[in-house]
């Protein structure tokens, strides 16, 4: 068993702003090119995915990462394949960049047996084990304790990997948030805790939620390191989440603030109509997809023919996956139940909804009477 670290009682400095380290490796122009056409890729099959929602394809909730692909990407790109992943409801992104096989993914929101949980779970709870995806969790922050004793459990055993933690900005008022990160620093735990913070926590704004709306600082709390990136552009983030995995593996667990966007609502079927007119249009100037292939172009690492061609790469692998996943088949009622423990447990009922829990009494005949 390996044995815990005692924790250092000197304060580490939180920061918004860094300058990078000649020791970090630079991002060369094939990485460039493949960031973008992750980017692209979840783009243009999130666009699907909601189109398949408004046609009833798609059952239950549906949260899309239009708007902060950069900050997927970047995030994913950090981590190692063995290294875990914990994220909520907003995932599909993750799935893709986490290199599950976007027929599997679609098939998931479509409800089908070749999805990622076997159609049961849905859009909110993808899960895959040999990507190290550890579960969309439709509760807000029920995925960061899970993911702070998965981190414990990496250190028992005397492994070398990390847990990645992403929540959305409004998690961070919720008392498994500091419980869980006290725990972390206490135990030195190999986790990095993501804040996606796209401003809005459904339709409230991070200042009017948030005492302390630069959310990283709430690191200092813990003397856990913290920093704050620009989510819009993919190399500070995969630059950013370096820093933060490799701290982690140190045993030093890292809060990682990521600003990004959320172009659309909360989920597809919010209207935000508590943006203004002008709001909008400054999301559509931060659209980080087309603000990192503008740069791209301008510094020379690619051009339209190429950008022409990953954009319609995306599109048809869009189109492949929801053709795949509309001509699977639906799971079959019998495996309602298959998943609902890791193991059997006593008393584990296998009633289907509206089935009685006992079998009724018999009618007494004649009313009754003797």
């Amino acid at each position: 068993m390996a044995t815990r670290t005692p924790r250092k009682t000197t304060s580490r400095s939180t920061t918004t702003t860094r300058k990078k380290s000649a020791s970090e490796p630079k991002v060369d122009k094939d990485q460039l090119i493949d960031f973008y056409r992750q980017m692209m890729d979840i783009r243009r099959f999130e666009e699907r995915a909601s189109r398949a929602y408004t046609q009833a394809l798609v059952g239950g909730y549906c949260h899309l990462n239009l708007g902060e692909e950069a900050a997927v990407v970047g995030l994913m790109a950090a981590l190692k394949p063995s290294d875990y992943l914990f994220t909520n409801y907003r995932e599909h992104g993750y799935a893709l960049a986490r290199g599950i096989d976007p027929n599997r993914v679609m098939a998931e929101l479509y409800g089908r047996d070749d999805g990622v949980s076997k159609g049961w779970g849905g859009s909110m709870h993808m899960f895959d084990f040999e990507a190290r995806l550890l579960g969309g969790y439709g509760i807000v922050g029920g995925q960061i304790p899970l993911a702070t004793g998965v981190a414990l459990g990496i250190q028992y055993r005397g492994e070398n990997d990390v847990v990645m933690c992403t929540m959305g900005d409004g998690t961070t008022n919720i008392g498994a948030f500091h419980e869980s990160l006290n725990i972390a620093a206490l135990w030195n735990l190999p986790c990095v805790f993501v804040i996606i913070n796209n401003k809005l926590g459904m339709g409230t704004t991070v200042d009017k939620a948030s005492a302390e709306p630069e959310l990283y600082k709430r690191g200092a709390a813990y003397r856990m390191e913290s920093e704050r990136v620009d989510g819009l552009d993919p190399v500070a983030v995969y630059e950013a989440a370096q820093r933060a995995v490799a701290s982690a593996r140190d045993g030093k667990p890292f809060l990682l603030e990521v600003m990004t966007e959320r172009l659309k609502g909360h989920s597809v079927v919010d209207p935000a109509k508590y943006r203004s007119a002008e709001e909008v249009e400054q999301l559509k100037l931060n659209d980080p997809v087309v603000t990192f292939g503008t740069k791209l172009k301008e510094d020379g690492v690619i051009d339209d023919e190429l950008m022409s061609k990953i954009d319609d790469d995306a599109k048809k692998l869009a189109a492949e996956s929801a053709d795949f996943a509309a001509n699977s088949p639906h799971p079959d009622v019998s495996t309602l139940f298959d998943y609902t423990y890791a193991t059997p447990v006593p008393n584990d009922s296998r009633r289907l909804p509206g089935e009685p829990l006992f079998e009724p009494a018999p009618f007494p005949q004649n009313g009754g009477r003797a």
